[in-house]
């Protein structure tokens, strides 16, 4: 027993993915491409992919939102948990990196489940509520620019439904949420976005230290 999270050494880390995660072959290779990036700590962990698809299925999600799809690990992981008749609105600003995503979505045979919006995400949320899209979805991933985490919290609350889940990755942000002499913009935000969260009454919220951590939040 233990009373508190467990570390995990990187044996333990392997166990890990080799009992729980059942990685698809598709989601390991674009696993491995995206870690030739310079960029590629922008990318979840296998845990978290599983994790979320996981989620997916328990809460019989039939429409998904995400801000931050980079190469497209996410998206892809929920994309093979959908029903066949899932949809899913992925946001970003890179052409570049979406490029990756759109190459394993349609190699998995998911792209037709999912839209692909390219531009600023504060500005796509708005497109989003203008366009009627308030209460239409049933989890949202954000794992975008962290100093717009307390916008990104606002506008999904307005677009997921009664009962639906907001996930926000970085949350605990490689430990510096709990260093007092950090006081750079990102870290300040997650901190904001953190506490207003779990102390806010229009929502049920937990930090579930998966990856590196994801706060969970549902609308009540």
């Amino acid at each position: 027993m233990s009373a508190r999270s467990i570390g995990l050494s990187d044996e333990l880390w392997r166990y890990l993915l080799d009992v729980t995660v059942h990685e698809p072959p598709v989601l390991r290779r674009l696993r491995d491409e995206t870690a030739k990036l310079a960029e590629a700590n922008m990318q979840i962990s296998p845990e978290q992919g599983r994790f979320l698809a996981f989620m997916t299925e328990l809460l019989g999600v039939q429409r998904y939102l995400e801000v931050g799809v980079f190469t497209g690990y996410s998206s892809l992981s929920v994309a093979l948990a959908l029903p066949a008749d899932g949809h899913i609105v992925a946001c970003d600003r890179s052409d570049e990196w979406t490029g990756v995503a759109r190459r394993y979505w349609a190699e998995a045979g998911v792209a037709s489940k999912i839209e692909l919006k390219l531009g600023n995400g504060v500005d796509t949320l708005g497109a989003l509520l203008a366009s009627g899209a308030r209460g239409s979805f049933d989890f949202a991933f954000f794992d975008a620019d962290k100093e717009s985490s307390l916008t990104y919290y606002e506008r999904g609350l307005e677009l997921v439904r009664q009962g639906g889940v907001l996930a926000f990755d970085n949350a605990l942000w490689d430990g510096r949420v709990a260093k007092a002499s950090d006081t750079s913009e990102s870290t300040r935000s997650l901190r904001a976005l953190n506490e207003r969260v779990c102390s806010d009454p229009r929502v049920t919220a937990t930090l579930v230290p998966i990856g590196d951590g994801v706060l969970l939040a549902r609308k009540r």
